[in-house]
Order: structure tokens, then sequence, then C-alpha cells
């Protein structure tokens, strides 16, 4: 069976509605917290993406227990003390940054070295911003070519609290701090660039010792030593990174609308909701309310009759970070020209995005001007491809892939898009929800 997808035609107007698969980063961390919980935590709708499996299989490896059946999975923790570190093992984070960085931020008191492995993508990406900061707490790391995966962590029984600042607005690194805090006596201070916080929201609502001021552009965590984490049972919401994906379909679709139930709208994930709304796309959030201190809400999208250029704002990076690429397709669209500025992080994901996003203009025949951290899109309200094109060789990451479906689907042109199987890794129903979206009631 071709590992690849062919699109030949324009979707027609829909109006939809869809429900969208459990938040990955919510999903990933549930895992991580529950594995160190004393008892059994439960969850509904966990994202059963490759990513999340290599969470779950990485917990495994470390001893603790688990169930999944019906879209329900267990996790059978055994307190902060309770893995099980055998010699010589091996984690494979796979694809994921998140599990990848997080974990070792859980693994600095380990008594045996551990290596950490990940394909293709994540080993071309940088673990020294995390390695540099967890080996102050005493932990020793081995990387490949002091930089990538594969890398060996040799942790510490004496752990000292330490002081840091993340500049970057990577939310794995201040995650991996923060755990790794928990495990030491005395008081860790992170100064963090304002990225997502649902690390910070998971250990407010577990009353876990953490303390939390928010200036303009940082925050100022100081974490202290935990002693249990109590067992957490949840019902996971909707990925606003997956549903990303449908509201700008909609957003380029004539004569469409949709609605999202039940989607995470964490204020650090809602950058494009705020981009899409200065761009002139109409967007509600409906029935909105606060789940074990996540924000939650129902998305309703409605097709505009034309749509703006942004310059847009350097603030709504951070909150949009996962999103640029399909941003940047409502861009291609809009009447003027679009800047956005300060993407140097795009190209530390899964691809380097910010070239990749270029790519994928120039394919479609839209005039760009790119630099190492900026791009301008000129857009075209009348933007209609007819010709072939190919999308191959981006390192198989998944957003690539997922952007480039709504591109054929909203400008038409035949493409031919290798790789599908990349979803897998955060969006498996991706294209079944496209096939429930082209079929009409």
């Amino acid at each position: 069976m071709p590992n690849e997808i062919i699109i030949k035609k324009k979707i027609k107007p829909f109006k939809k509605k869809i429900f969208i698969n459990g938040d990955k980063s919510i999903s990933i961390r549930w895992v991580l917290f529950a594995s160190l919980a004393e008892g059994i935590s439960t969850a509904k709708n966990l994202l059963m993406s490759d990513d999340v499996l290599a969470a779950i299989k990485a917990i495994n490896k470390l001893g603790i227990k688990t169930i999944i059946k019906d879209n329900e999975c267990k996790i059978f923790g055994k307190g902060l003390s309770g893995y099980n570190y055998k010699k010589n093992i091996t984690i494979d984070a796979q694809n994921s940054g998140t599990l990848g960085r997080l974990i070792l931020g859980l693994l600095i008191n380990t008594p045996h070295p551990i290596k950490l492995i990940g394909d293709k993508s994540l080993s071309k990406r940088d673990f020294k911003r995390i390695s540099d900061p967890l080996s102050k707490f005493g932990a020793k790391f081995k990387l490949k070519n002091n930089k990538n995966l594969p890398l060996t962590i040799h942790g510490s029984e004496i752990l000292k609290p330490i002081k840091f600042t993340e500049n970057k607005g990577s939310a794995q690194c201040k995650s991996a701090v923060m755990f790794g805090g928990m495990r030491t006596q005395g008081t860790t201070i992170i100064k963090a660039k304002k990225s997502r916080n649902h690390s910070e929201i998971l250990c407010k609502f577990l009353n876990l010792p953490i303390n939390i001021k928010k200036s303009k552009n940082f925050d100022y965590i100081k974490v202290n030593k935990i002693r249990k984490i109590p067992t957490l049972n949840y019902n996971i919401p909707s990925d606003i990174s997956s549903s990303a994906f449908f509201i700008v379909l909609t957003a380029l679709s004539k004569n469409s609308k949709i609605i999202i139930k039940n989607v995470n709208i964490n204020s650090s994930r809602i950058g494009i909701i705020t981009i899409l709304k200065k761009m002139g796309i109409k967007i509600v959030l409906k029935n909105i309310r606060i789940y074990k201190g996540e924000k939650i809400s129902d998305i309703k999208v409605e097709s505009p009759k034309s749509i703006r250029a942004i310059n847009c704002p350097s603030k709504l990076n951070s909150s949009a970070i996962d999103e640029f690429l399909i941003i940047f397709l409502v861009a291609a669209k809009a009447k003027g020209t679009s800047y956005f500025k300060n993407l140097g992080e795009l190209n530390q994901k899964e691809s380097p995005r910010l070239k990749w996003g270029e790519k994928i203009l120039k394919k479609m025949g839209v005039k760009t001007i790119l630099t190492e951290n900026s791009i301008k899109i000129f857009g075209n309200p009348n933007l209609d491809i007819n010709k072939n094109i190919q999308i191959k060789n981006y390192l198989k990451d998944h957003r690539v892939f997922m952007t480039c479906v709504i591109a054929a689907l909203s400008f038409g042109g035949k493409w031919s898009i290798h790789d599908k199987d990349s979803i897998k890794s955060s969006f498996p129903n991706f294209l079944k929800i496209i096939k429930k979206i082209k079929t009409s009631d």
C-alpha cells in the first residue's frame, strides 16, 4: 500500500460538527505524572498516537504497569521512588520532543545509566538545551556531538536545587527542569519566557509545592521537593493544534462552517485564534468552562468574505508556534503582504519548519521573502493552483503533511504528498476526519 496521498480536487462547501483526538501535550504529561502517583490513574480520550504510546512504553520500561482498553488507559503508579531502574535499558522517544526532554527530568536520580534514543528527526534536534540545566542538579550526560541523540544519562543520589533561565520559550525545557526540581532538597528557581503552561496547571491542580509569579514576558517559578503525587483521573480535552487544520480549512473554503467540540483553549495555546481573528476569520468560542484547571470550549468557525494581511506581533509566537505552517496558508490568500518575524525556533521543530513553510508556498506559486527567522508572504486572494505539486523528504514532519493536505483541498492542483504515516505521531485520525467533512450528510 503506497505511503502517499493524491489529492486532485478542491473541497466543496461544508457545514459540519466534529470531534478531535485528545490533546497531545496533556496526554504525554498525564502519562508521566500518573507514573509517579501512588495508585491507579485513569484517562479517557487519551491520544493514541505514536508519541503518546512511546511515553507509555517508556514508563513500562521503568517498571510501571499500564492497561489500555476501549480508549481508556489505566496507569498503576508506584510513587516518586517507584521506578525500577534496570541496568542497560534504552528508552525510545521516537518522534516526541516532549517525551524525550521531559522524561530526562524524571531520571536525574537514576542509579544506572539509561540510554535515550529517537527517530531520524528527533536525533537532529538540540538536547544540549536540556542536558545543560539538568546537569547542574548533579546528573551526568553523554550526547552525540555534544548536542544530539542518542544520549546517556547517569543520575545522582545527591541532587541540589538550581537557578535556571529559560529564554527560548521552550515549555519542554521548562517542564523538564520543573520535574528535576521536584526531586531535590530545597527550592529550584526558574525564570521562563512565556510558553505552554500545562505542566504548571497540572502541578497546581494536584496541589504540588510550586509557586508562580507572572510578569509581562517571563514567569518566575519556584519548585520545592514533592513527597507524594495523588492519582489523576482525566478526560483529555481535544487538541487545539490538531483543530487548527480544520479551522484553517474552513477559513479557506467558500460558504463553509464548522463546530469543533470540547477543545482545550489554554491561553498559552490559542495564538492561532488571535492571529486569524486579526486576519478577519470568523471564530466564536462557545460553552466555555474550566476542567481541572484547563479552559475548554467549542469552537465555531465560518468562512469569511475576505482575508486581511497581518504584521504578526512577535508576542503571539510562542502561543502559535506549532500552527505557523497552517497560518502561512491563510496569509497566502490574504489581501496584501503579511510579515512574521522572530520565528527561528520553528527550525528547531521536527523539520526546519520555517524553511518548509517557504518551500510549500513557493511550490504553490506564492511570492515570499525568507530570512533566518522571518518570512514575508505576498498574498493573492484569487490564488488558484492548476499544476502538479509533489511533497517529500521533509523528515516525516506530521505538520508538513497535514498542512499540504489542507493546501491541496483549499487551493486546488494535483498534489502528491508522501509519508502519510507521519500523522501517526500526533493525529492518527486526521484523514478520517477529512473524509467525514468531504462526505455529504
